[in-house]
């Protein structure tokens, strides 16, 4: 029996190459496979599926390659359900970014904390939830591999609501490394983000675990070696120059460890974050050229009449996303380890609550992502984790069933909000600037 895999979202310029490169790169294991590809935007899911096309030419017809509209005529059997959506994502994200400033919210980028969190996930959790329900109907037995943001927000939307097996996956982790081995010294690197990662990891391991955005490293180790790299780390940290991670910085004096997020996304977290992180924002404007010049090239691979077939081949490579080097793992059953999975802790951090979503090191094969147990945090990290999961709960009792005050009482949680009436201006404004896609709050 052929594998399934279907990938939602795929006319994505940032998600779907990425995917279609890596199934690819997996064509020998994966050979055989049945690969749908769904969007509701039908003109980029037709460049999409031509471009998947001149790949499955490229790797001499690996893959039964499908394209639709409608999930539904998707999912059926389907093994594997990749996700990447967004509800209109640079525009809302905009405003879920400038409508707190108006506040007087020092934040400091809007998308998986703070109020432009919650804003993030009150559009998303309905979406997330109508796509895992198709699937539990349809495709009872799958996978659901979930890349959405706010990643613990939806997850835990997820374990609440729905029956689907899911993980969450982010590269953030990636971030990590890249920090450690900036302060260390030890690799040189190229600027080709991935390669310098799989080099990078030949020489430090790192162990962390926390909530997505906000992990820590628990042990850092010489990769050939085995030798204890936290001292070193320390040291160096003190010698770098003043702003170079500095809020991490700040945590690891105060509660003992270093932060694997980098400063920017575990500023989402942390009140005190924009005393040390500049309040610019994420820069859209980049994301958008970056966009178009990639959709550009992906367009004219499509396009092409007489494409270089044995070229495409050789560009195509892993693209450090592990959706489908999982997959793999689960399909021959490899007992893989993963670096960072999101998933219900049930015991893997024994210091946060059982049913709350956590990122941490886990083993994949044939029955699932298992996450490693890795013991308690200290207590401060804990306490600051815990505030942010009863926030997490709120946040998806709000966007499953449209309750005003839900949202509200995570906004009075939230380290980042100072008055009664800032929260109460700013949740009002963020449901009326969003209302076309807040139906449950109608």
């Amino acid at each position: 029996m052929s594998t399934k895999i279907v990938v939602i979202g795929a006319g994505s310029v940032s998600f779907g190459p990425a995917i279609l490169r890596d199934l690819f790169a997996f064509a020998g294991d994966l050979r055989g496979s049945e690969i749908w590809l769904v969007d509701i935007n039908a003109e980029a899911l037709d460049v999409m599926a031509r471009y998947a096309d001149k790949l499955n030419a490229a790797f001499d017809q690996p893959f039964t390659l499908h394209a639709t509209t409608d999930r539904r005529e998707a999912l059926p059997g389907a093994h594997f359900v990749i996700v990447s959506v967004a509800v209109d994502r640079l525009a809302t994200w905009k405003l879920d970014w400038q409508i707190p400033l108006q506040h007087g919210v020092r934040h400091v980028l809007g998308e998986n904390g703070g109020p432009g969190g919650l804003s993030h996930a009150l559009r998303h959790i309905p979406l997330l939830l109508d796509i895992a329900r198709d699937a539990e109907q349809l495709a009872p037995q799958a996978m659901l591999l979930n890349f959405t943001n706010p990643m613990s927000r939806l997850c835990m939307a997820l374990d609440r609501y729905t029956r689907v097996r899911f993980v969450g996956l982010c590269h953030q982790i990636g971030e990590g490394y890249r920090i450690v081995n900036r302060a260390l010294g030890l690799v040189p690197e190229t600027g080709d983000r991935w390669a310098d990662m799989h080099t990078i990891q030949q020489r430090i391991h790192i162990t962390a675990a926390g909530l997505n955005h906000f992990t820590f490293i628990l042990d850092l180790r010489d990769a050939q070696t085995g030798e204890d790299l936290y001292p070193l780390l320390r040291a160096q940290l003190a010698q770098m120059p003043a702003d170079f991670e500095l809020m991490s910085r700040r945590l690891m004096d105060v509660f003992g460890l270093f932060c694997a997020s980098g400063d920017i996304h575990a500023g989402e977290y942390v009140g005190f974050a924009a005393e040390t992180i500049a309040l610019t924002g994420y820069d859209f404007h980049r994301y958008e050229q970056h966009g178009r010049k990639q959709w550009e090239q992906i367009q004219r691979i499509a396009d092409s009449t007489e494409a270089d077939l044995g070229a495409l081949r050789k560009a195509v490579r892993p693209s450090g996303e592990r959706a489908v080097p999982i997959i793999h793992a689960m399909l021959r059953d490899l007992n893989q380890y993963e670096l960072s999975a999101n998933i219900r802790n049930d015991g893997c951090i024994s210091n946060l609550p059982g049913d709350a979503i956590v990122e941490v090191p886990a083993i994949v094969n044939a029955r699932g992502v298992h996450g490693i147990q890795v013991g308690p945090l200290p207590k401060g990290l804990a306490a600051i984790m815990r505030r942010e999961i009863e926030i997490q709960e709120l946040v998806v009792e709000a966007g499953v069933k449209g309750d005003r005050n839900a949202a509200l009482q995570a906004l009075l949680l939230d380290p980042h909000i100072h008055s009664y009436a800032q929260a109460t201006h700013l949740l009002d404004d963020l449901l009326k600037a969003h209302a076309e896609h807040l139906p449950q709050f109608a």
